[in-house]
């Protein structure tokens, strides 16, 4: 069983517990003594499987069961055996004599306050898991305890007027209650977390929150955080306006000039339908930006009246931090009238994407998003070559502008290539009929021995880049996304199109040499039904090569990430938010590196929704996927779609040097908590302006 199933199935053993034990309780006070003797029963039965659940979970990692482990077991069983031994006994006389004296004995508070005390304990074990989160820690074990002490003291006051030691067991639990709320409301001291040697102990693992405060929504004062990192190893200091991209290209390379003006306006899709928008240059996506290997690319961008601020994030490309875009980090957001200019050379072949980095949850929805291309040197273009961003934009699915079918032509035996960006928040699923192809990059790096592929879906993370490539054949290709829209149909130029069954018939014969981990079959004819097909697992995709570093490498870094929900201070504010280590944006610590460090990041998700995970400035490899190893092509990525219950293992080498956002880029997500900084060590900001989403 798979652990997000798992988790499921712990998540209904545990409601069925508490109402077990919450119902008996119930049963007994309304003098029922076989239903409450049966519902006893049932109780036991779902507390031993509780048990089972929980130590199965446990299989998947520490992390999905600690405060299991920790607070909501041990309360259960404590409480499950007390209910047991007093109010047990009397419960199955009662139910076997059945009458009025029976009845009038199980409404007694010796047997039901037991039996709700039992209920309370599984219930406070829920709360736990779904309202506090991850990590259980003294304070909020505490809290719990005095809060089912307190429903236990006063469910027997309600039923009797004599409680023994009532006034003592009050006190106690007055004092864990403050005790505990002392422990969770009072920030620690620690803004930063130098991760652990190897064979040491995780920083980020162990931490459950550091001080931070900020101002306004989604605001923070990044300056204490990125001082922290350079005092905190007394190294000397460099800003990070110091860390910006060359004024002339690398010899060779030419000058790349583009101008972005952000603007709101309406813009017109091709089915005629108008949607408001914020736009780069009056258009959504922005202007396509293209270079050659070795180009340097100037990018001046203006803010004509996006209130709120904008900036540049080159999503994916490895630019200078003093370049990255990120407000009250790297720069101020660019206010209405403002400009900023951003110089980087254009070193990585592939497919990109630029979008805002203020407001950005917002900003990208609204269209603030365009396409970087960069090809190798050298090479003449050839065939098509399509740049398809996909986006959600007024409540519809797009590519590029269009919110109806692409339509291209092609002669047969053209190469084709179609470069999918996925720009929403969200995961989105492509499918692709009428021919064999192959997926020969994912985030702007090429894989190693892609096999052809046919009857497969392609997930795609969001701000995920995939290239796919074939040879056009005599009949249709249909790109269609999420199994229901059709994005892209390219028809052979030719003739009309034929039925697909040449086609078809083809792809019998190519599907047939496909990798072992791809489901092999009959390419279908463009048109036909796409939601059954599996899904491609990339970490079985292509073949393998050797990399500069692997799981059994000595890492100087090794940070964990536990993913998760739970009320926490956002901005000063309490709010249910997306977690990292129980805490969030901007009190999670920052994680501290040295250039040179290979670095290890455990990502866990132990929530319920899907995070896809984006470290800026720089590549990961990826080890491991729920602890098995990758035995395709090698995986290097920016973003990788961490789904619920799964534990990503990937690892960097830090030759960046700058201040970097790590985050959940379903931006609504990020803006919600989920996002922490990546300092390099010595690297100081001069900027104090609030980063939103």
């Amino acid at each position: 069983m798979t652990t997000d199933r798992l988790m499921a199935l712990d998540l209904l053993v545990s409601v069925l517990t508490a109402a077990a034990w919450m119902s008996a309780g119930v049963a007994a006070a309304a003098r029922r003594p076989r239903t409450a003797a049966a519902l006893f029963a049932v109780a036991l039965v779902a507390s031993l499987a509780r048990v089972w659940s929980v130590l199965a979970l446990a299989g998947a990692g520490w992390w999905f069961v600690q405060e299991k482990i920790t607070v909501a077991l041990p309360l259960l069983v404590a409480a499950g055996a007390a209910a047991t031994a007093l109010a047990g006994p009397r419960l199955l006389r009662a139910a076997r004599r059945a009458d009025a004296a029976s009845r009038e004995a199980v409404k007694a508070p010796a047997v039901a306050v037991p039996l709700l005390g039992a209920g309370y304990a599984a219930t406070v074990g829920i709360v736990q898991t779904f309202l506090i989160g991850y990590p259980a820690d003294p304070g909020t074990a505490l809290l719990l305890l005095a809060v089912a002490a307190g429903a236990v003291l006063g469910t027997w006051r309600a039923m009797s007027t004599h409680v023994p030691g009532l006034r003592t067991a009050t006190a106690v639990t007055a004092v864990a209650a403050v005790l505990g709320g002392t422990l969770v409301f009072v920030p620690s001291g620690e803004t930063t977390a130098e991760g652990s040697a190897t064979g040491g102990t995780a920083a980020m693992a162990a931490t459950g929150s550091g001080s931070g405060s900020g101002s306004g929504s989604g605001s923070h004062e990044h300056h204490s955080a990125s001082e922290g990192s350079a005092s905190l190893m007394g190294a000397e200091t460099r800003p990070v306006t110091d860390l910006r991209g060359p004024a002339v290209p690398p010899p060779g390379g030419a000058v790349r000039r583009f101008e972005l003006t952000a603007r709101t306006a309406t813009v017109t899709l091709s089915s005629g339908r108008k949607v408001p928008a914020w736009t780069f240059n009056g258009q959504v996506p922005g202007p396509p930006l293209t270079a050659v290997q070795g180009d340097l690319v100037e990018v001046r961008l203006r803010n004509a009246d996006i209130t709120s601020g904008v900036t540049l994030h080159w999503h994916g490309y490895d630019v200078p931090s003093g370049e990255d875009g990120v407000p009250g980090l790297t720069q101020e957001a660019v206010p209405p009238g403002g400009e900023f200019v951003y110089r980087f050379v254009a070193a990585q072949v592939g497919t990109y994407w630029y979008h805002t980095h203020e407001v950005s949850d917002l900003g990208v929805r609204m269209g603030l998003y365009g396409t970087l291309v960069v090809t190798p040197k050298g090479t003449a273009a050839t065939g098509l070559d399509l740049t398809l961003p996909v986006h959600t934009l007024g409540g519809v699915t797009v590519t590029g502008d269009r919110d109806q079918p692409l339509v291209r032509q092609a002669a047969p035996g053209t190469p084709v290539r179609l470069r999918l960006i996925n720009t929403d928040n969200t995961p989105h699923r492509f499918t692709l009929a009428g021919t064999p192809y192959r997926l020969v990059a994912v985030d702007g790096t090429d894989l190693n021995g892609p096999g052809t592929l046919g009857r497969v879906g392609l997930r795609l993370a969001a701000g995920g880049r995939y290239d796919l490539a074939f040879t056009m054949p005599s009949d249709p290709v249909l790109l269609r996304v999420d199994d229901r829209t059709d994005s892209v149909r390219i028809t052979p130029e030719s003739g009309p199109p034929g039925d697909g069954a040449a086609a078809a018939a083809k792809g019998a014969t190519a599907s047939a040499t496909a990798d072992s981990a791809v489901d092999s079959g009959a390419v279908p004819a463009a048109g036909g039904q796409t939601a059954g097909w599996p899904e491609l697992d990339l970490t079985r995709y292509g073949a393998p090569a050797p990399t500069p570093f692997t799981s059994r490498s000595r890492f100087d870094r090794n940070f964990t990430l536990v993913l998760d929900r739970g009320f926490a201070l956002t901005n000063g504010r309490p709010a249910y938010a997306h977690t990292v280590n129980g805490a969030a944006f901007p009190d999670i610590p920052t994680e501290v590196v040295r250039e040179g460090d290979l670095v290890r990041l455990t990502v866990v998700n132990r929530g319920r929704e899907t995070h896809p995970w984006h470290l800026h400035g720089h590549r990961v490899l990826v080890l491991s996927r729920d602890g098995r190893s990758v035995t395709g092509s090698p995986l290097w990525l920016d973003t990788f779609d961490v789904q619920p219950g799964q534990v990503w293992e990937v690892a960097f080498r830090a030759a960046n040097p700058g201040l970097w956002m790590n985050h959940c880029h379903n931006l609504s997500h990020a803006d919600l908590g989920m996002m922490l900084h990546l300092a390099y060590e010595g690297v100081t900001t001069p900027f104090h302006g609030a980063h939103s989403g």
